[in-house]
């Protein structure tokens, strides 16, 4: 029996091959793409550099591999503050090389200080800045160093090299932006539409059904890192259009507001599971009242993650939550009048169920609302105040910036007494390498790698310096012959778990195998310049290793007290910023313990459930000062009230007490705030009480119960990271229970 095959036509074949070349373009073909553009640059930059005569071209070679990135905006960007670091430097070279070129140790002493002082700068910032602060300690140990042997002509020396790290530094530009650019702008908007998109997605079943807590925290760290990359993206650009100049402030609006809206996501998500954890007839009371909200809000989060994929889109989603979010407080207080009648009503549980209902409706209408005013070019919304702030150890810094200091220094002073020729090559890679590897997230991870590269680039740099350039003339053969050997580090740069190998290995593969104007053919001393820069990097790695290292548990701890710390900066910073100051200061804070622990998973873990109870925790306490500042004072209800002096010891005492836990978590300090808590609400509700024959409650007084009452259930929530201390205390409740 014959069965017959079925045959493709030519138009399925058509558009299959033509389906399949869209994919190789959207994937491997934008990698493509950035690996003839990165060595377009650098073959721009050593053909000017060559052409304008300049001492040594292969310095504008390392200048584009260290600039070079995918995206335009992010090129130009590091690019403005590349230039900025390079002039500082510059003039540092010269103070330093005026005082101290006839006293070779205190120049190197005084070089060694000024570059760990730029790593310690360029560690602190951990943004865009960062480049300028590494730029800036790159050049003295680039330019100052040579330099400093011969002083007679150490301006020209200077002058010289800055003109290169510039034509490297304009000719990454140049053609990031003219050779098929990448706009970062153009990923911003796709991570916008994507983020609105899951936010509503996962918003919607989570307030249809009951979400895992394990499924919480999975998406909350993901959206750790999408904030923080998009913080990066926006910086970037700023620089590539006015377009996104204008919307600058609008789209650093739209991140601290998503910060502030998932925040309050799950504390509402948390708030009803620990309700439906308790059991109890109020809170199943509360629950029962607050449900149909829910399921009003759930299918228009649902429709949204289906149909906006644009600001356009968003407007009507934003017309609809105006419209709900200023009824919804009337309907809440409608039912709450209901329940009350009801003998075990539960109203604390639903006042604070329906007051985190009713915030993140609010901030959900103000983050729709703030992307749909991205359709005009201008808008009052862009008048924002707001900034995102990162957060660094300090401490760490200064490790970082010691580090390099001492580093260079032993360097140094090996050099100078041995009279090791190439002592002065060692001395300048360890300066560099030190600086470049200090500002990464994974700095020993980044030095292992970059090691790697370095090894890997004495290999290629002797085959092409001895024996392919002796075979070649011309430029154009010059380039057709290291193309291949730059081919691979570009590529090895595109991967994530080779970036590192392929950044040292560009960076050596110039500096051994890049062509000068005249070149000299000495495999001697160039052996021993290979081993020079392989002696600096296994140097600089065993420092990395042995020195403080990055990647011991003292600086996650150092991170993880930061983060607690954070919510004494909740209570006690100024109230004009401190919410988005304390948002982006946490999660950034997270982000950076995730990177020193990627391969510990408990560790990561453990993290994430002290970022989301200081989340939780801090921004109760912003609103209760909130609350707070704004109570009314007319003559009735004026400061000098006598029930406004027992609120106020109570609050300050709760906020004291709270800030003592996170400042440094003890079972003493637990209960500390966990009493001052309770004695507070008792407080508040008494205040209430001695209202309710003479008048109405000021406003604002339900409002302060409700963040003391969330307060104290999240700090009893058995999954936090203070269960320890709540296991103890049950324990010794029930020791005095059998006691008795």
């Amino acid at each position: 029996m014959f069965t017959r095959t079925s045959r493709i036509s030519k138009p399925q074949l058509s558009t299959a091959l033509s389906s399949a070349i869209a994919d190789w373009a959207r994937s491997d073909g934008l990698t493509w793409i950035y690996m003839i553009k990165a060595l377009a640059a650098c073959f721009l930059a050593l053909g000017i550099a060559m052409k304008l005569d300049l001492a040594q071209p292969r310095t504008a070679m390392i200048t584009v591999f260290i600039v070079m990135q995918p995206q335009s905006g992010m090129v130009l960007a590091k690019s403005f503050y590349r230039i900025c670091g390079t002039l500082v430097g510059l003039a540092a070279t010269l103070v330093l090389v005026s005082l101290f070129s006839q006293e070779p140790e205190m120049f190197v002493a005084s070089t060694g200080i000024w570059i760990g002082i730029c790593t310690a700068g360029a560690a602190y910032s951990r943004n865009f800045k960062s480049y300028g602060f590494v730029l800036a300690g790159y050049t003295a140990a680039l330019i100052g160093i040579p330099a400093s042997q011969h002083p007679d002509g150490a301006v020209i020396s200077a002058f010289t090299r800055v003109a290169e790290v510039v034509v490297g530094i304009l000719s990454s530009g140049l053609v990031s932006a003219l050779v098929f650019p990448r706009h970062t702008g153009d990923q911003l908007r796709i991570a916008l539409q994507g983020r609105f998109t899951t936010f509503a997605g996962y918003a919607a079943n989570a307030l249809s059904s009951r979400v895992d807590r394990q499924q919480m925290e999975a998406t909350n760290a993901r959206f750790i890192a999408e904030i923080v990359g998009f913080e990066s993206m926006r910086s970037a650009a700023i620089f590539e259009t006015a377009d996104s100049r204008m919307r600058g402030r609008r789209l650093a609006r739209l991140n601290s507001e998503f910060m502030t809206l998932s925040t309050r996501f799950y504390a509402l998500s948390q708030s009803m599971n620990r309700l439906r954890d308790a059991g109890t007839q109020e809170a199943h009371c509360a629950i029962e009242r607050l449900q149909p909200y829910f399921l009003e809000i759930a299918p228009l989060l649902a429709k949204a993650a289906e149909q906006v994929k644009s600001p356009k889109d968003a407007m009507q989603l934003a017309i609809q939550l105006e419209v709900y979010e200023a009824q919804l407080p009337k309907r809440i207080n409608e039912t709450r009048t209901n329940l009350a009648a009801s003998p075990r009503a539960g109203t604390l549980e639903y006042d604070t169920g329906g007051e985190l209902l009713h915030r993140f409706v609010s901030d959900l209408y103000a983050y729709t609302a703030t992307y749909a005013s991205l359709i005009s070019d201008t808008h009052q919304r862009e008048q924002w105040v707001g900034s995102y702030e990162p957060k660094t150890n300090l401490l760490a810094a200064a490790v970082a910036g010691f580090r390099t200091t001492l580093l260079t220094i032993l360097l140094g002073a090996f050099w100078i007494a041995t009279a090791w020729p190439n002592g002065l090559t060692l001395t300048v890679a360890v300066a560099t390498a030190a600086a470049l590897i200090s500002t990464s997230p994974n700095p020993m991870r980044t030095a292992l790698q970059m090691t790697g590269g370095a090894l890997l680039s004495s290999v290629t740099g002797t085959v092409v310096a001895l024996g392919v350039y002796p075979h070649i003339d011309g430029f154009a053969l010059m380039c057709a012959a290291l193309t291949p050997f730059l081919l691979m580090g570009v590529w090895m740069t595109t991967r994530p778990t080779l970036a590192g190998c392929g950044v040292g290995y560009l960076i050596f593969f110039s500096f051994l195998a890049g062509p000068d104007n005249t070149m000299h053919y000495d495999p001697a001393s160039f052996l021993d310049s290979v081993l020079a820069l392989v002696l600096s990097m296994l140097v600089t790695t065993v420092a990395f290793a042995v020195l403080l290292p990055p990647s011991t548990p003292w600086l996650r701890n150092r991170l993880l007290s930061d983060l607690r710390r954070q919510v004494v900066t909740a209570s006690r910073a100024d109230m004009g910023r401190v919410r988005s100051h304390f948002e982006s200061g946490a999660r950034d804070l997270a982000f950076q313990f995730n990177a020193l622990a990627p391969a510990e998973p408990e560790l990561k873990r453990d993290a994430l459930r002290w970022l989301l109870l200081v989340l939780e925790v801090g921004n109760a306490v912003i609103d209760l000062r909130k609350e707070v500042a704004a109570l009314p004072t007319d003559a009735g209800q004026a400061r000098s009230m006598p029930w406004r002096l027992p609120l106020a010891t109570a609050l300050a005492t709760t906020l004291d007490a709270l800030t003592a836990l996170f400042d440094v978590p003890r079972a003493d300090r637990f209960e500390g705030a966990l009493s001052a808590t309770v004695d507070a609400i008792v407080a508040v509700q008494q205040i209430v009480a001695s209202f309710t024959p003479t008048g109405p409650e000021p406003h604002g007084l339900r409002g302060i119960l409700c963040q003391l009452h969330f307060i104290r259930t999240a700090l009893l929530d058995p999954q936090s990271p203070l269960e320890p201390f709540l296991n103890r205390r049950a324990d010794a409740l029930k020791g005095i229970s059998h006691a008795t």
